[in-house]
């Protein structure tokens, strides 16, 4: 891939688990012609799966009507994923969960996926639809040379 131009790719999926997948593969695909190393490529497969099904889930409420956009922009040393819902978006971060209380089963052991792409990737961030705008989720990971 040319790295001193931006690469854009674009995925508009149906608001119905399963296809998550679709962009999951989207992404490795994209990230492997980048240069990423495959345990890299995991995390982004994960972090992307988490975020289109919170998408699905929660930002369009399984409303297969709607769509969830999913926009790959392969930039210099960098892959940007935006996934883009209907929802009106997070206004308030939920409580880091107990991680230990979830794995004894005295939480619910939902509740992570916010928390897991955090920790996959190098930069998250949720943006709140506003005045007719869709709500995403932008994510960030880095071609780093020196570990390859």
């Amino acid at each position: 891939m040319n790295a001193s131009k931006t690469t854009t790719v674009e995925v508009r999926l149906p608001s119905r688990m399963g296809f998550e997948k679709v962009a999951m593969s989207t992404a490795s695909a994209v990230a492997k012609l980048m240069g990423f190393r495959d345990d890299r490529i995991e995390d982004l497969k994960t972090a992307v799966a988490e975020a289109c099904i919170n998408a699905i889930e929660h930002g369009n409420r399984l409303n297969e009507k709607l769509s969830v956009g999913v926009i790959l922009s392969a930039h210099e040393g960098a892959l940007e994923v935006k996934v883009i819902d209907d929802g009106k978006g997070i206004t308030q971060r939920p409580a880091k969960p107990d991680i230990d209380r979830k794995m004894h089963g005295e939480e619910d052991p939902r509740g992570m996926g916010m928390f897991l792409i955090q920790a996959l990737v190098d930069e998250a961030e949720w943006v709140a639809g506003s005045g007719g705008k869709s709500s995403y989720v932008r994510l960030m990971i880095r071609l780093d040379k020196d570990t390859e």
